[in-house]
């Protein structure tokens, strides 16, 4: 494995310390060398110049007590301490200048300052040849670094959490109880095996959480982890597949050698479809060398488990039709627990737990956040709670009220608001008309979702919403409900059409959306009398859990026919049946976009109240 990154600091503050070390004694040595020099320095520092005959003539007449040469400098002291300076020749010795007379008092020094200058001189090579040295050593200790990682390439990158580290437990994970009750067995496993091997039971070696994206799979893992109280070795499939053939397997059989040191313990292999795909080029994704060897090392170690490893594989996927059949017969991934997104019990449940750190103030009705959102994973519900608490702090308020839990879930939901988009008065005319033009025709369909919210505050790339909540969770639909649907989706272009006489591009996205339906219809539910109870088209596309499928044309050209014929019937009397609402009750609808274009936001209540409660008089557009 490559060093660690407290090492590599090490190494650096070593490198660090000892170049500090080498500028000190260099200073040092500078230091003591120039003491000498620097005390004579002061020394003479007042000295004014004068002829060096003069000098020669004081020498002669014994009025100096010290002569001192330095290079071309001379320096004479008198007795009183006065000091004068002159200049030699550079060839000039003592004995011809005359200053060698034994009999002399006069102290006539000389100083040698071959040894500073042969430092100074010297200095540029030792210097030189330190940083040579210093490269080469790093030079060295770099080919040492790089073959060790090279011997390390093909070991395991799994993160490891010893059984004290792991915190989660069951109650962290909200909402999903019966993947829990799955897999208390395997917590019990792990726990106490002995049980399990004395009347011959097997637990499953292999755990697939199978779910669409946010909806907890590794949260599960690292509970079931906790609660057995056991190391967690934790990996991305995608890290195992390099450029270089071999090298996955290689970390597998690294991965799997040190899960049975630690044992009893969990592998947990998250995303495991980007290593686990089909084999041989068929399916999704082709053939692929590195990933198919790596995938047959994994089937391979869990075929060799021993019995009593204590190694359990948990791994997590939200694309379980391109994994290898291998991966998922009995002995590997035997046993699959799905985790789908929470219905309303549990979507109160994970709001509860992620409000365990935060203070609600009363009247925050968690009950009525979970029913407005449906369809939203806990991934989703906790990032509503974590806007909640923003919204709750910029505003200053010391509890997360109500209101910060509703403009959260928009938030999230369908959109910041964007205020600073200004619209011209025409525009907001249109848009208030369109808007309650679906709320109308909404509200009047049996079978639609109960409304929610009108706005004409743009969110997002929409200038205005309304909108629709189911009431409870629903896992099957009805043909009338799509049709009220359709019809719901057409209201806001009939009523640009019924006050303007003129249509926009604002209900783009629901004819798509209404087209759509009327095609899923004909083509997957069996609908239309017509083209009788027959699917067209088969399903292409990346399989991921919640993502809609291409569809690959398998039907004739008049079936197709009879398709278009049926969306084109379907959506057309749809628009009528809604522009019928709309004549119906066009005074209340004048009245509702008078309303709305002055407060801008409508609520369900005010709604109701003004057009079913309220008798309105027709009144001009």
């Amino acid at each position: 494995m490559p060093p660690s990154p407290r090492r590599s600091s090490g190494n650096r503050q070593q490198w660090a310390l000892s170049l500090l070390l080498f500028v000190a004694l260099l200073g040092m040595s500078f230091y003591y060398i120039s003491a000498p020099q620097r005390a004579n320095d002061e020394r003479f520092a007042a000295a004014h110049e004068v002829p060096l005959s003069r000098i020669t003539q004081g020498y002669k007449e014994h009025r100096f007590k010290v002569i001192t040469v330095r290079d071309n400098k001379v320096f004479a002291e008198s007795s009183t301490g006065a000091v004068v300076q002159s200049y030699k020749e550079t060839l000039d010795t003592v004995s011809q200048l005359g200053w060698n007379d034994p009999l002399n008092p006069t102290v006539v020094m000389v100083e040698n300052h071959e040894a500073s200058n042969m430092l100074y001189a010297v200095l540029p090579d030792v210097i030189l040849f330190l940083l040579i040295i210093s490269g080469i050593i790093w030079l060295f200790r770099g080919i040492a670094r790089s073959q060790s990682t090279a011997l390390s390439f093909g070991k395991s990158r799994a993160r490891i959490a010893d059984a004290k580290q792991v915190k989660t437990r069951f109650k962290d994970v909200a909402g999903a109880e019966e993947a829990k009750e799955e897999l208390v067995e395997v917590v019990d496993f792990l726990k106490n095996p002995k049980k399990y091997m004395d009347i011959g039971a097997k637990i499953p070696k292999g755990v697939l959480l199978v779910g669409p994206p946010g909806t907890g799979k590794t949260l599960m893992a690292r509970a079931v982890a906790g609660e057995a109280g056991v190391p967690f070795f934790s990996i991305a499939g995608s890290e195992f597949v390099e450029m270089f053939v071999g090298v996955g397997a290689s970390r597998v059989r690294d991965l799997f050698v040190r899960a049975k040191r630690n044992a009893p313990c969990i592998i947990f292999i998250d995303e495991i479809d980007a290593v686990g795909r089909q084999r041989g080029g068929a399916g999704f994704g082709g053939g692929h060398d590195e990933r198919e060897q790596t995938l047959n090392q994994i089937l391979t170690e869990m075929d060799g488990f021993e019995q009593g490893t204590n190694v359990i594989v948990m791994a997590a996927t939200n694309r379980p039709d391109v994994l290898d059949v291998a991966l998922l017969r009995p002995g590997r991934f035997d046993r699959h627990v799905f985790l789908d997104k929470p219905d309303l019990d549990a979507r109160e449940k994970i709001l509860k737990v992620h409000t365990e750190n935060k203070r609600l103030a009363k009247g925050a009705d968690l009950f009525e956040i979970a029913k407005q959102s449906v369809g939203l994973t806990g991934a989703d519900l906790e990032n509503v709670m974590n806007e909640a608490a923003i919204f709750a702090a910029k505003r200053g308020h010391q509890a997360l009220t109500h209101k910060d839990l509703v403009d959260a879930l928009e938030k999230v939901t369908i959109g910041p608001e964007k205020r600073s988009r200004k619209l011209i008065q025409h525009e907001k005319d249109i848009t208030a008309y369109h808007e309650l033009g679906h709320a109308i025709v909404g509200h009047l369909c049996k079978e639609s979702d109960k409304l929610h919210k009108i706005s004409i505050v743009s969110r997002g790339s929409a200038l205005g919403i309304t909108w629709f909540l189911p009431e409870e969770d629903r896992y099957t639909t009805s043909r009338q409900k799509f049709l009220d649907e359709i019809c719901g989706l057409l209201g806001g272009r009939a009523a640009e059409q019924l006050i303007f006489h003129d249509i926009t591009t604002g209900a783009s996205n629901d004819i798509e959306r209404a087209s759509l339906i009327a095609r899923n219809m004909a083509m997957r539910y069996g609908m239309d009398t017509e083209l009788g109870l027959v699917s067209y088209g088969e399903k292409q596309g990346s399989g991921s859990l919640g993502a809609d499928l291409s569809n690959m044309r398998n039907y004739s050209e008049e079936s197709a026919r009879k398709i278009d014929l049926f969306v084109r019937e379907t959506i057309t009397r749809e628009y009528d049946r809604a522009m019928g609402f709309l004549k119906m009750h066009e005074a209340k609808l004048h009245h509702l976009a008078k309303i709305l274009l002055q407060k801008e936001t409508m609520s369900v209540a005010e709604f109701i109240a003004e057009f079913e409660d309220k008798p309105i008089t027709p009144i001009e557009p």
